[in-house]
């Protein structure tokens, strides 16, 4: 995504699938069914912006595949990880848009691929679940 702008299904839907695999195998301590609702949340969360955006604006801001990744994220996660991936991704790909735009001194803006920052809160989030979870808990609900 960070050179090509794209995430091909070949990528996105077999890590999603997997996730869900692994799971229903109970290989993980994530229940099937939080995988399944992390997977079609992470979806339509996206779907969603994407679809208000455009009626907003006309344009498209961001592509398909950025769904399919963040359903794969929380097909591996669960839904309760989607508000720490989102936030997070969403704060890092902001952070360094407006570094990548102040170092090169533009004024306009030009696209910014979202799958790396989705990929990389997606797998801190995957791999400190229990953390993650925790503190997002105590974060909306405390």
């Amino acid at each position: 995504d960070a050179k090509t702008m794209l995430l091909p299904d070949s990528l996105t839907l077999p890590l999603m699938w997997a996730g869900i695999l692994v799971s229903m195998q109970g290989l993980t301590n994530l229940p099937l069914q939080d995988s399944v609702i992390g997977a079609v949340a992470g979806y339509l969360f996206l779907w969603l912006i994407y679809h208000a955006f455009r009626l907003l604006t006309g344009k498209e801001g961001m592509g398909h595949g950025d769904f399919k990744l963040l359903a794969a994220i929380g097909a591996w996660g669960g839904w309760q990880i989607l508000p720490f991936v989102i936030f997070a991704s969403s704060a890092l790909g902001a952070v360094f848009g407006i570094a990548w735009m102040l170092i090169r001194r533009q004024r306009e803006s030009l696209p910014m691929p979202f799958g790396p920052w989705l990929a990389l809160a997606g797998f801190i989030a995957v791999i400190w679940r229990p953390q993650v979870t925790d503190f997002m808990g105590r974060l909306l609900f405390p």
